[in-house]
């Protein structure tokens, strides 16, 4: 069962000084909170270090999404945390929403899909759309062409892991650099037959460090999981 004393909240910070706070303040309602300040050079260090009551990675160079958040697995893993939970510092997640991800305890992975977006600009709408039917094809491919239902948001960050998924992506040799973390993660974890499902929750865009050479890492994430197709899956224990 999925309960604050056993669900470690991770935060990935660069730079997030005018969010962290409340970002931290509210997530601790329903979880232990871990920040991984990610070589930020504004006062987010000096805004989670005084603070005694979270547990602060302090990395000395920049690793983006997948070094913080596996640096976050690692220490959850360490501690003996059941669960941890993933979300943005800069309040694009809504931390208030960490309870919609407690009622799928038998999920290894839940995904929080953007149901209602406030602010997102439209190019922005239509690149998530296109990331998440490449993620999906890239899952299963070329199989998945043929699938009559996708996963709904593939591209999210807003997640919630079990222990086992934890404990599959620290065994593994990850070699994503940036947001195609999400699409590495996920394909490991569908591709051993951990379950996957799915939360509807509110995404407000506030600010983008997508760049060009994020995409091409996305991109060359679908092309390394199209045509690796190993390990593969069984498709009965999805959901």
């Amino acid at each position: 069962m999925v309960r604050k004393g056993n669900l470690l909240i991770i935060v990935p910070a660069y730079n997030e000084e005018e969010t962290i706070e409340e970002v931290v303040r509210r997530s601790e309602r329903y979880g232990d909170v871990c920040v991984v300040d990610d070589c930020s050079t504004d006062w987010t260090p000096q805004i989670i270090g005084r603070r005694n009551d979270i547990h602060v990675i302090t990395h000395e160079r920049n690793t983006h999404i997948p070094g913080a958040v596996l640096d976050g697995m690692r220490y959850a893993a360490e501690k003996g945390y059941a669960f941890c939970v993933t979300m943005d510092a800069g309040l694009s997640h809504n931390p208030d929403e960490i309870p919609l991800f407690i009622n799928h305890e038998y999920a290894d992975v839940v995904i929080g899909s953007r149901k209602k977006k406030i602010n997102t600009p439209q190019h922005r709408k239509v690149l998530s759309l296109t990331g998440n039917l490449l993620y999906n094809m890239s899952l299963d491919f070329p199989r998945s062409l043929f699938k009559k239902t996708y996963y709904k948001d593939l591209t999210s960050g807003f997640r919630r892991y079990s222990r086992k998924a934890m404990d599959l992506l620290l065994a593994e040799d990850l070699q994503s650099r940036s947001f195609d973390f999400l699409l590495e993660s996920v394909v490991h974890i569908y591709r051993n037959n951990l379950i996957i499902s799915e939360v509807p929750i509110t995404y407000k865009f506030s600010n983008s460090s997508l760049r060009s050479s994020v995409v091409k890492d996305c991109l060359q994430a679908c092309a390394r999981s199209m045509f690796n197709q190993t390990p593969k899956h069984g498709n009965e224990k999805h959901r």
